[in-house]
């Protein structure tokens, strides 16, 4: 087993650090990009924002099917695969002339962005000893904020420089040094035992699952907390490039280091948990997400960014209890219980921009917060009811004692 601190160690993580970093770039690429995506091909902000939200859709979705795969096949080859589907994909992404090649091609490369996040704590798992696996994974994590942001830079500063077509051949060819790095990089499979592929018993972990109160409260906090989250961002990049702001896709994607202060909610959301209870952590995060969304109203782009600063350190302050909670509560079978948050997550995030057009179209921005507060308002309910829940079963589990 892979112990901490030796070249091992660094080697495999290392590689994980950059596939991450790879994932989450392509994902979130096209954000800064959807008001040149909308004059580009002359569709609505609904429209352009469907190029990001249909690969969160199929993400979301393809993350129940690795898993099991790779628990029958191996895990280093699905993962080097799926970074080879995913670097082909970004690069004829550069060639599309059309919204709807652009639409198909952005769902299929959504599949292709499940495999590495699905996979890469199994294999830590299998591979690394207990304390090494902590520190990896904690290391791991780290990639998904880089590529987040890195992507979102990358896609503002090289769209508004030469394209956003250009930025896709510019994404592919970093995409395809990230590939042969995490290839030679990343440590073969020693310790992989194949288990059998046996649908119904997934099928039967998954259902119960979804039958545990306290777990489907949890998943509706955290897909209904991005659901709104990652939409706002969407919608504010068409705000800060019209009047009075004019900001170009360069500046549009240096507003997206306001993810930052969710790493320190992140970081928080652990040490609160020793004081408080999880589910208040979560009411707390989304109350302060609402205020955050009310700074946004104020007419100034410092108001804008203060706000989603704070909106950004209250959601990732409820999302990471979130997903803490749902490992500790689950009965069993504790990888498929997070798979199936992270499915209501990225399903969030996929819907999330259809609720709001009502909102942008009839008021703009205004109308953005109001349908936003209608949400968090359902999401601050369902903490409150998750905190009733978790007395509930804390008083229970004591009388049986």
């Amino acid at each position: 087993m892979i112990e901490v601190g030796s070249s091992v160690f660094w080697r495999g993580t290392i590689a994980l650090i950059i596939g991450s970093f790879m994932i989450f770039a392509n994902v979130y690429v096209t954000q800064p990009l959807l008001p040149m995506i909308a004059n580009e091909f002359s569709i609505t902000p609904l429209q352009a924002s469907g190029s990001f939200t249909i690969t969160t859709l199929t993400l979301g979705i393809s993350l129940l099917f690795y898993g099991p795969i790779s628990d029958a096949l191996g895990r280093k080859g699905i993962m080097v695969m799926t970074m080879v589907g995913i670097t082909l994909t970004t690069f004829c992404l550069s060639l599309v002339q059309s919204y709807e090649s652009l639409l198909v091609l952005r769902g299929l490369q959504g599949f292709f962005l499940a495999g590495l996040p699905a996979i890469a704590v199994a294999y830590l798992g299998d591979e690394y000893t207990p304390e090494a696996l902590m520190v990896a994974v904690g290391l791991y994590i780290s990639g998904n904020t880089l590529g987040g942001i890195g992507g979102r830079l990358i896609g503002g500063f090289v769209g508004e420089w030469l394209g956003s077509s250009a930025t896709f051949g510019v994404m592919s060819a970093i995409s395809l040094l990230c590939l042969l790095a995490f290839f030679f990089l990343l440590p073969k499979s020693q310790h992989f035992e194949a288990k059998p592929l046996r649908v119904g018993h997934i099928l039967m972990n998954m259902k119960s699952h979804l039958q545990n109160r306290r777990l489907i409260t949890s998943y509706c906090i955290g897909g209904f907390s991005f659901f709104i989250f990652i939409n706002q961002y969407s919608y504010v990049t068409f705000v800060l490039e019209a009047e009075p702001y004019n900001l170009s896709a360069k500046y549009v994607g240096l507003l997206f280091l306001t993810y930052l202060s969710g790493t320190l909610g992140s970081a928080l959301s652990g040490k609160l948990a020793k004081r408080w209870s999880q589910p208040n952590i979560m009411v707390l995060g989304t109350c302060i997400f609402m205020l955050g969304s009310l700074v946004t109203l104020g007419d100034s782009l410092i108001a804008i960014i203060t706000g989603l600063l704070i909106n950004s350190f209250g959601f990732f302050l409820c999302h990471s209890t979130a997903s803490s909670f749902v490992s500790r509560n689950a009965k069993h079978s504790k990888a498929s219980a997070s798979s199936l948050y992270l499915v209501f997550y990225y399903l969030g995030a996929s819907l999330g921009g259809f609720y709001l057009d009502p909102f942008w179209q009839t008021d703009g921005w205004t109308g953005v917060i109001l349908g936003s507060w209608l949400v968090l308002g359902f999401v601050v309910l369902a903490g409150v009811s998750l905190i009733r829940q978790t007395r509930t079963a804390n008083q229970l589990s004591s009388e049986a004692l």
